[in-house]
């Protein structure tokens, strides 16, 4: 019997052929017969302007569908009623008459001919006459035929879009084809029925299920009559496989809706799917453990270098040891080199022919393993093996054992070890493009439509002119997206294959200590059978391969053992010091490092679930390798992102994900893999075509620096974290014992230290505790049954109320006090924000002492981080210093009486300013007696205090005098310092009440020799209440605290200078070490030299400090004030001729007489100019009492020639451009 079509159908689509043939029991498929006529059928059909194409595996299905009607038919004939067709054939002719009935058999047959009918081989009453092969008589067989052709056209899902072929119409209306069929329903009435139902209903059930999909009519006939049709079924599997074979080829591998699937281990004794998972680890060398990876675009890196340093670099030798260097120093031991190999000319002319006129071959399409001569060759490559080496870094380079390129040596003189046809699989296919082989007696064409990417072949051509030798040769492929068009399958069904990569691969591995693998699960058997050689009902990976289906016996035999088992062993006993790292997905990731051997092996899950917040999902995958063998864990390589995948950023950002996702990455068991540009913040990513990079980009300063701060010292210390044998995953549980899953926390034990890590990866805050672990497997048990601890134990902390454990933190650098009772019976708290991460690795448990110190340190810190926790415990020691301290100094007293300054002076509330600042005073002054072991009266300290507070608040301008125009522009200068600079004007309030502090009331040469900076730790204390702001002129935190340091330091030594010695009292200024860390002295090529910003400030402070720097004194007068005011104008100007002359050169600043024996040495000493300085013009602002600005200016006064004064004009307070710094930050404008 054959499958028919109509004679319209046969001339118009051209087709003289079986298409499908049945002896009674088995269905004969002529494949390239249907795929040349659904070929041909989308042709005429596109040429009518008709979109209703059809597939061959849905015109093969239809065909099974007919031939499985036939099958039925046959079996029921022989199980019940062996003459039906007779029977049928005679109930019809009684009740319809022979003639009528005969005529619509010829009807039938005209319409619907056989093949030797439609070929004129007989006529239609000579075929009817006629037995068919098997010895049945064709005109009975022909009323089955005709059955057939009438529940075909009720198959709705076979008729929308081949009903052209099988249309009933010229029957139902020439002849009386209605009348007969409804003839043969009354007698099937008449017989036994199938299940309940009568023949004919039993062959529509399928069509009636599933009325829109033949490929489901087929899983319903698998599923429910897989007993009946027997050997049937495998062809009917093929059908199915087809049709998923074109499903995906339509859909260009479309690897589904974008989730990502993680291996789940089950128990000890699992099995992945038939394949037993025993444990055969590879065991880690030394080094192995402690490799950190980035991978580098080859050409892409070279570009960037050329860059970078501002010459050519093209070869691996040119790459600069100060590249090496910076690597090592980052934290780095091992550097991917992606596309060394000499790669395909044929892969570079297609991408070039496809519009990128600049690209090379893909690092993946290789003709040769040898290093490429555009980047220098062997030669150059041992060079940098050998450089990287001696900074301890080892060199990986890719081997892509799936494929080679599809110009390679091995395609052109060795193409019986690639997967082969003699003919090309699909009709529509076409190999006109140009020849892509360096040899002229060999053609190597890709199909057409890979130009205008239109299509995507699974073969490409090769023809051999000398021997007349056409085959097509498959693309490499992993069934998941497009073939790679410029790379030939290999076929690994050929032991001498096999050996032959094997060979290639040890000769890699005497050259390079790390191999990574590329697309290794291609070549497990599972894989390689599924994608090539599928078990029948497995395919529909690579379009036309189902038909080449094997079973897992016949595979078995041809492929035998794994290759990479066989790849592992080899290579341990001949290269034993290489890392084998394999790039596999697909829920392989166990098998290839606990059974194949591999070193390591790609964790993907890491970067998608991560990314995606899929938080429990990865935990759950942490805890079912923990609970099923935890060394698997130590084998992952974590990443962020691929050559293959979007950038770090782009996936992560560049803020606290980030950065909590990258310190999991380098504290996790495993090997953490950078990616190139990864570190710098670079968004592009670099094609494996690429010579170079396409964005102009900066590197991220801010990103890179906090990777040195954070980062690269985790990665200095890998091997603490690497190891799985003390790695304990915890549950973060919050108050009512409900687990959050998106808190990853694990601790682990290695080079003699603790480590814990705490991340909360989701953009919300939560709290809660860290105690229990989640079940593992203890493989140092005999009955490696699955155990549970706590994080006392693990840390080995004791359950003593005397016993504290210290946690300082990598990332902040802060010391965190808990108590280790407190731990073993509730937990560790933690309080974290969106993305918040810590890593502890410094963890150690100290015992309380007799004073309870630790215990009160535990109490007062109320579980908040310290820089120091030694000196924390200092700190706590001075609170009842510290505590008035910031009383008196915070932030809004000061300020508010800054404000006072702008205020008329009748506007002051003097009472409300002394009550609201002598009471905290007192108090300090008080601490400070007891500090000190002094009881210094405070009797007539009130009237000294409030006499320089009193001073403080005025605005100089209110002390101008009249008939001293000299004095009032000063005062004008110095006012306008205090308008514009408040940080200077509270670091001089500060400083000179450290002075009134230190000082006996009665007696102004003092009683205390004690230093209140070194003393009280000033320092750390007003790290925590200086603020700074950005938004006016103000100096840095620590700069304030120079300052205030400096000005509390030389206050006394200023007090004592004289007019006459001026410049001898500036040198021994110039000498002091704090003068010079104001100046911000540093030396550069042997020479000591100041900062100018700095020196002017001095200068300016000069001013300012002769200003105010007796409103403390007992003795304090208006005349003092004048004096010292004017003297130290005269010394700021002094000072200012000095920083003039002196090239910013620390020994030019001195006194000539006192620095000539020093200087004349130096080189620099005979450079000095010779000309005295012109004199330098102040230009300046003030406003009027009536707003009005006016601009004056003067020049500087020389000690020898006063010029005469300008007209003395009435100045008024120039309004304040106050800071409005907040008081919760610690590192902006003034006191807290």
């Amino acid at each position: 019997m054959e499958f028919h079509i109509s004679y319209l159908s046969r001339r118009k689509y051209q087709c003289d052929q079986k298409l499908f043939s049945y002896n009674g029991n088995v269905v004969f498929a002529n494949y390239q017969a249907v795929r040349e006529f659904v070929q041909t059928m989308n042709r005429v059909r596109r040429s009518e302007g008709n979109q209703n194409l059809v597939s061959a595996g849905e015109l093969n299905a239809l065909g099974l569908l007919d031939e499985i009607m036939h099958f039925l038919i046959d079996q029921y004939r022989q199980e019940v009623k062996p003459t039906f067709n007779i029977d049928a054939y005679r109930w019809i002719e009684n009740e319809v008459g022979s003639e009528a009935l005969y005529k619509t058999i010829v009807g039938f047959c005209k319409e619907f001919p056989p093949s030797d009918v439609a070929q004129g081989k007989l006529t239609v009453d000579e075929y009817l006459a006629s037995d068919n092969p098997v010895g049945k008589r064709n005109l009975y067989e022909s009323l089955e035929e005709l059955l057939v052709l009438w529940v075909t056209n009720r198959n709705q899902a076979a008729m929308k879009r081949f009903g052209e072929l099988f249309k009933e119409d010229y029957l139902a209306e020439s002849t009386a084809y209605q009348a007969v069929i409804q003839s043969l329903e009354k007698y099937c009435q008449t017989i036994p029925l199938i299940e309940g139902y009568t023949l004919i209903k039993f062959l529509r059930l399928p069509a009636e299920a599933f009325p829109d999909s033949l490929y489901d009519q087929l899983e319903y006939i698998r599923k429910r009559w897989r007993a009946r049709i027997g050997d049937f079924l495998t062809r009917l599997m093929r059908s199915l496989d087809w049709i998923k074979e074109e499903n995906l080829s339509r859909g260009m591998g479309d690897s589904g809706d974008g989730t990502v699937e993680i291996p789940m281990y089950q128990s000890k004794d699992q099995k992945l799917e038939g394949l037993a998972e025993y444990e055969a680890f590879s065991q880690d060398l030394e080094w192995m453990p402690r490799v950190v990876l980035i991978a580098k675009n080859t050409y892409v890196w070279l570009h960037q270098l050329s860059k970078k340093y501002g010459w050519e670099i093209t070869k691996l030798n040119e790459i600069p040891d100060d590249e090496l260097r910076l690597l090592r120093d980052e934290g780095f031991t091992g550097l991917w080199l992606i596309g060394l190999w000499e790669r395909s000319k044929a892969s570079e002319a297609i991408k070039r022919y496809c519009g990128n006129p600049e690209a090379i071959a893909s690092a993946y399409s290789l003709t040769d393993y040898r290093i490429a001569d555009d980047l220098g060759g062997e030669s150059a490559f041992q060079n940098l093996r050998d450089r990287a080496a001696r900074y301890g870094i080892r060199l990986a380079s890719d081997m892509v054992p799936n494929h080679m390129g599809i110009d390679s040596g091995w395609v052109l003189y060795h193409p019986d070890r690639f997967l082969a046809l003699p003919y090309s699989p699909f009709p529509s296919y076409s190999f006109t493009g140009p020849n892509l082989s360096p040899d002229p007696n060999i053609g190597i064409y890709i199909e057409d439509h890979y130009y205008s990417r239109e299509d995507a072949a699974v073969v490409f051509q090769r023809v051999d002119y000398n021997k007349n030798d056409t085959r097509y040769i498959y693309h490499g492929n992993d069934g998941t997206s497009m073939p790679w068009n410029d790379t030939a399958q290999l076929n690994y069904l050929d032991a001498r294959v096999r050996e032959e990569v094997i060979q290639t691969i040890l000769q890699v591995a005497k050259r390079f200590p790390i191999i990574r693998f590329d697309a290794a699960m291609t070549l497990a058997k599972k894989h390689y059978q599924r994608l090539w050689f599928p078990e029948i009902g497995t395919g529909g990976a690579i379009p036309s391969r189902s038909e080449f289906s094997m079973t897992k016996e016949q595979f078995d035999e041809a492929f035998p053992t794994e290759f990479w088992r066989e790849v592992v062993d080899r290579v341990a006993e001949e290269v034993p010091d290489t890392l084998l790292l394999a790039e596999a997905f697909w829920l392989m990731e166990g098998y290839f490092v606990r059974t194949l051997g591999m070193h390591r092996v790609y964790n993907s899950a890491f970067m998608n679930l991560l990314r995606n917040e899929e938080n429990a999902k990865y935990r759950m995958l942490m805890k079912s390798t923990l609970e099923y063998d935890p060394d698997i864990l130590k084998r992952y390589v974590n990443f962020m992102n691929n050559p293959d995948e979007k950038t770090a950023v782009e996936q992560f950002g560049k803020g606290d994900k980030y950065f909590g996702i990258c310190a999991l990455m380098v504290t996790m068991p495993g090997l953490p893999m950078f990616g190139h540009g990864q570190l710098e913040g670079f968004a592009e990513k670099y094609g494996m075509e690429y010579r170079r990079s396409y964005y102009d980009e900066e590197i991220d300063l801010d990103f890179y620096h906090r990777h040195e701060r954070e980062i690269f010292p985790l990665l200095h210390q890998r091997l603490r974290f690497a190891d799985v044998e003390s790695f304990r995953l915890y549950n973060f549980a919050n108050a009512y014992g409900n687990i959050d899953e998106n808190v990853f926390a694990y601790s682990n034990y290695g080079e003699g230290e603790h480590s814990l890590v705490v991340f909360n990866n989701r953009y919300g805050k939560t709290n809660g505790f860290i105690r229990q672990t989640v079940p593992f497997m203890d493989k140092m048990r005999p009955d490696k049954d699955l155990i549970q601890s706590t994080l006392a134990e693990s840390l080995g902390i004791h359950n003593d109320s005397e016993y504290f454990t210290i946690f300082k933190d990598a990332i902040s650098g802060l010391s965190f006090i808990r108590s280790s009772e407190q731990i073993w019976n509730e937990g560790l708290y933690f309080e974290l924000s969106e993305y918040r991460y810590y890593v502890f690795n410094e963890i150690y448990e100290v015992r309380d002492d007799a004073q309870g110190s630790r215990r009160r340190l535990f109490n007062w810190l109320k579980g908040t981080g310290v820089l120091d926790i030694n000196e924390a415990a200092e700190d706590l020691m001075l609170q009842f210093v510290w505590e008035p301290y910031r009383n008196h100094f915070n932030h809004e007293k000061v300020s508010w009486l800054y404000d006072q300054i702008f205020k008329d002076p009748a506007e002051r509330n003097w009472e409300q300013i002394r009550n609201g600042t002598w009471n905290d005073f007192e108090m300090l002054f008080w601490a400070a007696n007891r500090y000190y072991g002094c009881e210094r009266s405070m009797e007539g300290l009130f009237n000294i205090y409030s006499t320089g507070i009193g001073e403080f608040i005025r605005d100089p301008l209110e002390k101008q005098v009249v008939k001293m125009k000299k004095y009032n522009r000063q005062l004008e200068r110095i006012s306008e310092l205090v308008h514009s600079r408040f940080d200077l004007w509270a670091a001089i309030f500060i400083s000179l009440q450290h002075e009134l502090l230190t000082k006996n009331p009665d007696d102004n040469d003092g009683l205390i020799q004690g230093n209140l900076f070194i003393d009280w730790r000033l320092p750390r204390l007003l790290r925590g209440m200086l603020v700074s702001d950005g938004n006016q002129p103000c100096l840095s935190v620590e700069d304030q605290i120079r300052i205030i340091q400096w000005v509390t330091d030389v206050a006394g030594q200023v007090r004592g200078w004289q007019l006459d010695k001026l410049e001898s009292n500036i040198n021994d200024l110039l000498d002091r070490p704090e003068t010079r860390k104001v100046l911000l002295v540093n030396t550069y090529q042997d020479v000591l030299w100041f900062n100018k910003e700095a020196s002017e400030l001095m200068a300016d402070l000069l001013e300012m400090i002769g200003y105010y720097l007796g409103v403390f004194d007992r003795d304090f007068s208006y005349h003092q004030q004048i004096s010292r005011t004017r003297l130290m104008q005269r010394a700021a100007e002094i000072f200012r001729e000095r920083i003039e002359q002196s090239e910013y050169k620390l020994l030019n600043l001195y006194l000539p007489e006192k620095s000539s024996k020093d200087a004349a040495k130096s080189p620099e000493a005979k450079e000095k100019k010779a000309s005295k300085a012109k004199e330098k013009k102040s230009n300046y602002e003030v406003e009027t009492a009536s707003g009005e600005k006016k601009k004056t200016s003067k020049k500087k006064e020389s000690a020898e020639k006063p010029k005469k004064a300008e007209k003395d004009e009435k100045k008024a307070a120039k309004p304040r451009k106050k800071a409005a710094g907040k008081s919760d930050k610690t590192d902006g404008s003034l006191v807290k």
